[in-house]
């Protein structure tokens, strides 16, 4: 069995006897997952794609659209990737996390839309169109928030004087890839829970799943999932390339774009029970209407796309896309 294989079985049967509906109610109350998280060093999955670690960054990214398929509610995105980028600075204890720079003149701009930053141990700031993170290993929660499905999202008050570390892939990118992966694997739950109620719900004495209407729905979010785990894919096959910012624009975008068709269809499949607080889809649906607008939606990596496009010319779009990377 290759590395790969190993890490992905080892990480779903560890989050299939922790990710219940009852830890992701508690996380949205503001519980913190300890006992999931120890369950994650104790593997090493936290080191995963960082140097020394024995892995690649293919496998952190292998690794993540696992979390997805599980909702787990902890920033694995933002620890894997900060931990990858500060090195052997990475925490021995606790964990580090990444947030957005807010646009401000001044030196103490705060950091937005920090996953866990009230736990972290160190932030870590980042801006779109720049190659620099800037570490802050004092950064305190101004205040505490949430995003759309529950998770925590804090500002932070960072230092004056931060370390700057520069990367060779725009880090704003990577998170963006980040978030495309952990949609694809939530595609694929949400994809999952709709096959198993359309084949257990009975209407007028057959099961749903014989009606031509939700066939041809299943069919259509089938196609959007398989259209999203290759567009995830390819984001990760180009990096460390010139045109990794590029591939990354087109996964996230198309990926953000099957979460719209992809929700609609799963949750009219269930109905009104979909709807429900106690059914767990919606764990899995508000996740995915949330991260497809964390580290730029879907109109913002179109625009990029389309700038870069246009800069090359006429005559040389064709040749550009039908290269592969």
């Amino acid at each position: 069995m290759d590395t790969s294989q190993l890490i992905i079985d080892t990480a779903e049967k560890i989050f299939a006897d922790h990710c219940d509906k009852a830890l992701l109610d508690a996380t949205e109350q503001g519980a913190f997952p300890d006992a999931l998280w120890q369950q994650i060093v104790e593997n090493g999955f936290h080191q995963l794609g960082s140097p020394n670690s024995g892995t690649e960054t293919r496998d952190l990214f292998a690794f993540l659209k696992v979390c997805g398929r599980f909702a787990v509610p902890l920033p694995m995105a933002e620890i894997l990737l900060a931990n990858q980028w500060l090195g052997a600075r990475a925490p021995e204890q606790g964990f580090a996390t990444v947030g957005l720079e807010a646009q401000s003149a001044s030196v103490q701009a705060p950091i937005v839309q920090t996953p866990w930053g009230r736990q972290a141990q160190t932030v870590l700031g980042v801006s779109a169109d720049s190659l620099d993170v800037r570490v802050y290993d004092s950064a305190s929660a101004i205040e505490q928030g949430t995003n759309l499905a529950g998770e925590a999202r804090d500002t932070m008050g960072g230092t004056a004087a931060p370390e700057v570390i520069e990367l060779t892939d725009a880090p704003y990118a990577q998170l963006a890839l980040a978030r495309a992966n952990l949609m694809a694997g939530g595609l694929q739950a949400v994809l999952d829970l709709g096959l198993q109620f359309a084949s257990e719900r009975s209407q007028f004495g057959r099961s749903i799943s014989k009606f031509q209407a939700i066939q041809h729905s299943l069919a259509v979010v089938g196609t959007e999932v398989a259209a999203s785990q290759r567009a995830a894919d390819a984001g990760v096959d180009a990096m460390g390339t010139d045109r990794f910012e590029q591939e990354v624009a087109a996964a996230k975008a198309r990926v953000g774009e099957a979460v719209g068709i992809v929700a609609e269809q799963v949750h009219q499949v269930h109905g009104a029970m979909g709807y429900t607080y106690e059914h767990r889809l919606h764990h899995f649906t508000r996740r995915l209407w949330a991260w497809r607008d964390e580290w730029g939606n879907e109109f913002y990596w179109q625009a990029k796309l389309g700038q870069h496009l246009a800069g090359l010319g006429a005559d040389q779009v064709w040749g550009y896309i039908a290269t592969p990377s």
